[in-house]
């Protein structure tokens, strides 16, 4: 009867596959286990990889996600994925060391404590291997954060290699967030009974091959997790995010509309007909630049699991996203310059306009621009 899974999510690390295969097999010696590795389309065939070896060894599992991108989500649905009593969520980059899992194990398995976790901040611990000082103040700070904010009491919450009981999981699946890389915190911030903790202290090792979940999104997406926890249920958190761009978005558009505007003013005499055509030029303009605008921090950001990279998808990308958004800026022109020929004044009649393109673009965009077809 198989007693553990451990789930290793994936990107591009077709080089550690057999390396760290190997680890498990020798740290685990005397358990029935399973890895299941949660592979986000990688593009170098570490799907194709994991395949292979599995041929050999019927212990390892793959689940190729298409359309769908993050470290905290894959780690979910690969604790979803097995039937094991216990699971273990590490790095497949080689930075985790397997040999903790036997003792973090037995500390859960013997009934004593709820959730192991191996911390790089314990007594005991280090990250000399790491040797990136910026990451560990980062990764101080964003501890010492997430403890104050969610009450969880450990030296490392933002630590990707733990082991709990599949069950605890289970329970609460439904309501994990599943947003950014830092499954753990969600996990202790969403169970409601408190979860006794064993700390297990970790020498971080230098990344060998790979690429890392981690990008320069990462304060961010911490952030997004907090504000998923406290306000995720009442407003979802990718609209919220939207919204949040869209309104930056507006500052941009009104600069733009008041600059259009001000050159105009020099060649217009803005008797009721100049004025208006003015204004449709500039709020057309400012349209346009704001929704490029938008796009672009969108893309890095709101959508930062779905990311389009590369010079040719990025353009595809914003094709798609003027294209969808051409209705709502038809809608956003159209009514904006109605409300200033009925007399509203330029600036309140172009937020009318905004709001109502708005509505369009978050509708369309995020299924047809970074969802599928």
């Amino acid at each position: 009867m198989i007693q553990l899974a451990v789930i290793l999510p994936t990107l591009n690390e077709r080089a550690n596959i057999v390396p760290v295969v190997a680890r498990l097999d020798a740290a685990l010696a005397g358990l029935a286990w399973e890895a299941i590795f949660v592979d986000d389309n990688s593009q170098d065939g570490t799907a194709d990889e994991i395949r292979r070896v599995s041929q050999d060894d019927p212990r390892i599992r793959v689940i190729q996600r298409i359309g769908r991108r993050g470290l905290a989500s894959a780690a979910i649905e690969g604790m979803l994925a097995t039937a094991a009593p216990l699971v273990a969520v590490m790095d497949a980059d080689l930075q985790h060391d397997p040999a903790l899992i036997p003792e973090m194990y037995a500390a859960v398995a013997g009934g004593e404590f709820d959730i192991a976790v191996a911390s790089r901040f314990a007594e005991g611990a280090s990250m000399v291997d790491w040797n990136q000082p910026q990451r560990e103040k980062a990764s101080g700070f964003a501890n010492a954060l997430a403890r104050k904010v969610t009450g969880v009491e450990l030296t490392d919450p933002m630590s990707g290699f733990f082991l709990l009981r599949t069950e605890t999981l289970r329970a609460d699946a439904p309501r994990l967030s599943g947003v950014g890389f830092k499954i753990l915190l969600d996990i202790m911030a969403t169970v409601d009974a408190p979860l006794r903790v064993k700390e297990f202290p970790l020498a971080f090792a230098a990344r060998t091959e790979g690429e890392s979940k981690l990008d320069q999104t990462i304060a961010f997406e911490f952030l997004v997790g907090l504000y998923d926890k406290w306000l995720g249920r009442i407003i979802p958190t990718r609209f919220a995010l939207f919204g949040t761009i869209g309104a930056i978005g507006v500052v941009v558009h009104m600069i733009v509309l008041a600059t259009v505007l001000h050159i105009l003013g020099a060649d217009f005499a803005f008797n009721r007909y100049s004025k208006e055509v003015a204004f449709v030029i500039g709020q057309t303009s400012a349209a346009m630049v704001a929704m490029t605008f938008n796009f672009v921090l969108n893309n890095e950001l709101t959508y930062s699991d779905k990311r389009l990279r590369g010079t040719l998808p990025l353009l595809k990308g914003w094709a798609r996203f003027a294209l969808t958004c051409s209705v709502g800026l038809l809608a956003n022109v159209g009514a904006a310059a109605a409300l200033v020929r009925m007399g509203m004044h330029e600036y309140p009649a172009a937020i009318v306009g905004i709001v109502i393109g708005s509505v369009w673009n978050y509708a369309l965009s995020s299924r047809f621009v970074w969802g599928r077809y």
